[in-house]
């Protein structure tokens, strides 16, 4: 068993994605990865912004204190929830990911006080959520500035915090949320 702590998207940003990835041209996507060896794209019910890996032997009940106690303490003080959206792509060694933006400044703040808060290193801190993975080759230049260039899909505000285990399986790791944890001030009066 694996734990972080993830930022899922809005079901409309899934969405939107996931209809940009079904509108690919099949033999672009071919020719764009004609050089990888098991490229597949994961389903949409992976896709997340991984905001702190915990690692294998982290406690669950631990983390998630721990990440309660700091969310309290950020709303005290600053209660804004990022708004963001997924933009652009890049690559890792055998990952495809699509980039998750802030909208303004301040946004950018709030996300790297939540990458903080989940026990992360904000300074370090790449948004994105991989959408593609391979396990060997060299990627062509088609698949990193072609199939994704200019994408842009709906704003969103993050809502909650996530502490899911990941259990490795055949077909890829199954994820499973163990506690959550909101990230925006519930108003009074």
């Amino acid at each position: 068993m694996r734990l972080f702590t993830a930022l899922w998207p809005s079901e409309a940003a899934v969405r939107h994605l996931s209809a940009a990835v079904d509108r690919l041209d099949r033999d672009r996507v071919a020719a764009a990865t004609a050089g990888l060896r098991k490229f597949r794209f994961s389903g949409p019910e992976r896709w997340h912004l991984t905001l702190c890996f915990h690692g294998d032997d982290a406690d669950p009940d631990e983390v998630a204190e721990r990440l309660e106690h700091r969310v309290a303490r950020l709303l005290a003080t600053d209660p804004a929830a990022p708004r963001l959206r997924l933009a652009g792509s890049g690559i890792f060694r055998g990952v495809l990911w699509i980039g998750a933006e802030p909208g303004t400044a301040d946004d950018d703040r709030a996300l790297r006080a939540l990458v903080r808060a989940a026990g992360g290193d904000p300074h370090g801190y790449r948004a994105h959520l991989t959408i593609a993975r391979w396990v060997a080759g060299r990627a062509d230049r088609e698949l990193v500035t072609g199939l994704f260039a200019g994408y842009a899909g709906p704003w969103w505000e993050a809502r909650e915090l996530a502490v899911v285990r990941s259990d490795l399986r055949e077909g890829g790791p199954a994820y499973q949320t163990v506690h959550r944890v909101g990230v925006t001030r519930t108003s009074s009066g």
